[in-house]
């Protein structure tokens, strides 16, 4: 369920409920050190010459750029020294990157990082039913509840399924299957925080969920309606890979700046 957190939409947790936002999450090998990698790789290639292209940290690949709705482009890439199985994500809005995130072979989320509050959630390995990619694969859903904690030892509870339509939607030459997903995230005390639901989309060939509509709603009791669903996959060699300028609907973005919005 790479959704909840890797197109960057997450709950940040009670004491910084105003950066609830966009992905949800932990225990990578991705840590501190290769998060400032990934910064200075990519935001230094954008910065040169006016290029907007992201690098991965030295070891890793870069496998796919995509172009999303709601001004977003995310790049996908690999590293050698991962556990086998292991993605990560960097995220970019209008701004510059927003959201970095790590899942593992069953689309765990294993590590995220808010770039407006600085905070990296990551995965409490004990957990009642961990998110399982096989099994949704396997069976047409896949139940989820299970804990994260950030760095500044807040815990978030996590619950919620992940359900296959049965259709399948060609995106710019790429098959994916849509999925309808509910997500309530809770504090330790039990107080909910965020209630999300929607459609999203996974890939059999790339393992992994990517964006879509959804509606929200936070402890405040504000909604949102949003669609990250992806419209251009750029592999290595074709025009436009690795760039880190969002392409679709900036222009309708006055209100909504990418910026961690109620994972992943």
């Amino acid at each position: 369920m790479a959704h909840h957190h890797d197109t960057g939409r997450a709950a940040c947790g009670r004491r910084h409920k105003a950066a609830a936002a966009r992905a949800v999450p932990a225990v990578g090998i991705m840590s501190g050190l290769l998060t400032l990698l990934v910064l200075a790789g990519g935001m230094l290639a954008a910065g040169q010459a006016g290029a907007a292209s992201f690098t991965p940290p030295a070891g890793c690949t870069l496998n796919v750029t995509v172009q999303n709705r709601s001004c977003t482009v995310s790049q996908y890439y690999t590293c050698s020294a991962d556990p086998e199985g292991y993605q990560h994500s960097a995220h970019f809005g209008r701004e510059g990157l927003y959201h970095l995130s790590t899942i593992d072979a069953e689309t765990r989320w294993i590590e995220s990082q808010s770039m407006s509050s600085g905070l990296i959630d990551r995965l409490v390995e004990e957990a009642e039913d961990h998110a399982s990619f096989s099994e949704l694969l396997a069976t047409g859903r896949d139940d989820f509840d299970f804990w994260t904690q950030t760095d500044d030892g807040q815990r978030l509870h996590h619950q919620g399924a992940d359900t296959l339509t049965g259709e399948t939607v060609m995106i710019d030459g790429q098959a994916l299957e849509r999925t309808r997903f509910r997500l309530i995230t809770r504090d330790a005390g039990g107080e909910v925080l965020i209630t999300r639901e929607g459609s999203q989309y996974i890939s059999r060939e790339f393992n992994r969920f990517y964006g879509g509509t959804e509606t929200g709603s936070d402890w405040t009791g504000a909604k949102t309606e949003t669609d990250d669903s992806p419209v251009l996959f750029t592999f290595p060699g074709e025009a436009g890979f690795g760039s880190t300028t969002p392409q679709f609907d900036c222009d309708q973005l006055l209100t909504q700046i990418p910026q961690e919005r109620a994972a992943s």
